[in-house]
């Protein structure tokens, strides 16, 4: 069974940074790309990164471009998104998914991130 397990979420001051982790279980995950999406209450789930199979092709919402960091462990079935200067507009509910395919519409419970001044 495809499974995601969102982590590292918490609070912190603007300027801050977290680092979420996001573990999959349930398919060969190095043949897969994986994204990272966001949701406020009240408004649609927003793109924010996205990673390759292997790692090599990384892209970044404009919102998020110069902040945030996306990697990949495949030895540990894990995606990464190191998020600095965080901003009170990158408060969300942080999820990880696979953007296409027999598997895409699997979520996890998500990780809430908050930036509070």
């Amino acid at each position: 069974q495809v499974q995601f397990v969102e982590s590292g979420g918490g609070l912190v001051q603007p300027g801050g940074s977290l680092r979420l982790s996001c573990a999959a279980s349930g398919f060969t995950f190095s043949l897969f790309a994986m994204t990272c999406y966001r949701q406020t209450p009240g408004k649609e789930r927003e793109w924010v990164a996205g990673i390759s199979g292997a790692g090599t092709s990384i892209t970044y919402a404009d919102s998020v471009k110069g902040r945030f960091t996306i990697s990949r462990d495949n030895s540990k079935n894990t995606v990464y998104l190191q998020m600095n200067s965080l901003k009170p507009e990158d408060t969300a509910v942080y999820y990880c998914k696979i953007p296409s395919g027999p598997f895409s519409g699997r979520w996890g419970q998500g990780t809430q991130v908050t930036v509070y001044s």
